[in-house]
């Protein structure tokens, strides 16, 4: 059987669907972030989720992603001690948010003290969600990735190639 080739306006649909950039916004006394126009665009409808990432920072997915990634966090067993930690993770610092009229949403203080928040915010894309981090943590995560031997041995094992 012969594999369909994406369809340019696919692959288009796809990538404006996707969390991409960084933007800097201020949070306001009441925990208030702006979202970037474009992001907004994909939260709209649902809202989104906001968690605790991986790495000191905030993991905002979209309402259908994060669907997703919970029936498959739901499919580990309850005896296995590290699926214990991802579900304890993902759901206990979980929040349902919506965005406002003006393009905000309600980072709870809890979440902001957990990944130390202060008025400032670097939102990040990655892809199927985006991140919100500490300037200061960013600025660590940038010197990561600008590591050039690091990173190349770091990303050797996966095959990144354009599959053409």
């Amino acid at each position: 059987m012969e594999r369909r080739r994406p369809r340019r306006s696919d692959i288009k649909c796809k990538v404006e669907h996707m969390f991409l950039g960084q933007y800097q916004h201020s949070i306001d006394d009441k925990g208030r972030l702006t979202i970037p126009a474009r992001y907004r665009d994909i939260l709209a409808a649902e809202g989104a989720y906001v968690t605790l990432g991986f790495d000191r920072n905030l993991m905002v997915l979209s309402v259908p992603v994060f669907e997703h990634i919970s029936k498959l966090i739901n499919q580990t067993s309850v005896t296995d001690p590290d699926a214990r930690i991802l579900r304890r993770q993902i759901y206990s610092y979980a929040e349902l948010v919506s965005v406002d009229k003006v393009g905000r949403i309600l980072v709870p203080q809890f979440l902001r003290d957990s990944v130390e928040l202060g008025n400032e915010a670097m939102l990040v894309g990655a892809g199927n969600y985006f991140e919100i981090w500490s300037p200061v943590l960013w600025a660590g995560q940038i010197s990561q990735m600008q590591s050039g031997e690091s990173g190349a041995l770091r990303y050797m094992d996966l095959d990144l190639s354009s599959g053409e």
